[in-house]
């Protein structure tokens, strides 16, 4: 049976298989399915043999000829099949000098692409980047000395990657299956795509995340650990941004020093949460994979939920986070460690007590149960609730109470 294979995008692809998994019924908690995804080595290239107006030559005849197909099935009243398509435009495509399977893949990026824009109901799409998506036909791939080659139309282009050894040594054992190659702001710019198989292992534990603005608090059925976030950096610079937007609104596009401005920030805002989420993901995997565990997360989806009902400063902050950032970086670390990773329903996890599950009152971040007189801080609480679903989904039980609850670490009244 042929295996079903995951994009290595979470931010779009794996949400959709989620919810594809979860059915019409609600679940606490569901896993990161095990299968084949997909990962990119990207890195910036020079050409060391061909020319460089050649290639960017060739790919902007790329970029044109599919231009012209999207143009013409834009224009139809109704999306053609792809036997249609391969009819209308196979022929033409040759003609630019394409070779057989470049053209079948020019034509089926432009219908997926048409198909895609008319579903979401949106403006006819208009290509402005110099790109090129190329197969196993096309390349010849060699990591060791850090080379590829492509060829485009007639002609074969040599280019060298240039990025840190240790960086690309890491997708040596994987099987690459297409090459894309990019021109922005004057640099040439190379992704590998890469197979690999997620096979989690069968977890002893569980480590939990709850993540918020200025802190991320981490829960392993004994211990609560807590990690100062940069988000709050990333919102200042972002904000900033859209001051400068609002301030000079009518001009900041067209004045050379403002928009530079402009991007500058907002270029250090993705700088700093990119970063650092790369580096606590990798520290919050590597610990998971020493002790065996997996690692439950807040469904980004009910997040989302929560904030509609809130002022529009809250979900400003929500919208601008970099929480998909954070949770994007650690999921793809756990694929390509194989540790298992369970996403959990946020709601009420906050709100019900880790202990009796009963509701919660609060006093300022102080979390009380009236019921048991169980007190912890709220961040705890969101961590530990997130656990609790997590290991919900693996023994199939009730609410279940961990040792670490009922220590003398934990406040208790009465």
């Amino acid at each position: 049976m042929k295996q079903k294979v995951y994009k290595f995008d979470y931010r779009y692809r794996i949400r959709g298989s989620l919810v594809s998994m979860r059915g019409s019924i609600r679940q606490l908690a569901w896993r990161i399915p095990e299968g084949a995804y997909h990962k990119a080595l990207r890195a910036e290239a020079e050409v060391i043999g061909g020319s460089l107006n050649d290639l960017l030559w060739n790919l902007a005849i790329y970029r044109h000829a599919m231009q012209r197909v999207v143009d013409a099935l834009w224009d139809l009243d109704k999306v053609p099949s792809r036997t249609q398509v391969h009819r209308m435009f196979y022929n033409v495509l040759r003609g630019y000098g394409f070779r057989a399977h470049v053209a079948r893949n020019i034509y089926d990026q432009a219908l997926a692409l048409v198909k895609a824009t008319r579903e979401s109901n949106g403006s006819k799409p208009v290509l402005r980047k110099l790109s090129a998506r190329l197969d196993y036909q096309d390349t010849k791939v060699d990591l060791d000395r850090g080379m590829i080659r492509i060829i485009l139309r007639d002609q074969w282009y040599t280019l060298k990657l240039k990025h840190k050894r240790e960086y690309i040594e890491r997708f040596r054992s994987l099987r690459w299956k297409e090459v894309h190659v990019k021109y922005v702001n004057g640099k040439l710019f190379m992704s590998i795509v890469f197979e690999l198989v997620y096979k989690p292992y069968t977890p002893r534990g569980i480590v939990a995340l709850d993540i918020n603005l200025r802190t991320i608090t981490i829960y392993d059925g004994s211990k609560v650990r807590r990690y100062r976030t940069r988000f709050v950096d990333v919102l200042s610079k972002r904000k900033r941004a859209e001051d400068l937007q609002k301030k000079y609104s009518k001009r900041w596009r067209y004045n050379e020093k403002i928009l530079s401005r402009v991007r500058e920030l907002h270029r250090r805002a993705r700088n700093i949460a990119v970063d650092w989420s790369w580096k606590l993901a990798k520290q919050v995997v590597q610990k998971a994979l020493i002790k065996g565990y997996a690692i439950a997360l807040e469904d980004l989806e009910g997040l989302r939920e929560k904030v509609n009902s809130k002022s529009d400063e809250v979900v400003w902050k929500f919208a601008m986070f970099a929480y998909r950032r954070l949770q994007y970086s650690i999921i793809s670390k756990a694929i390509e460690y194989e540790v298992p990773v369970v996403v959990v329903d946020p709601r009420n996890t906050s709100s019900l007590c880790p202990r009796c599950g009963e509701k919660l009152i609060y006093i300022h971040r102080l979390a009380i149960c009236r019921k048991c007189g169980f007190k912890v801080d709220r961040d705890s609480i969101g961590a530990m609730n997130i656990w609790l679903r997590a290991l919900h989904a693996y023994a199939g039980g009730a609410w279940v109470t961990p040792k670490s609850l009922c220590d003398e670490g934990w406040s208790q009244t009465g």
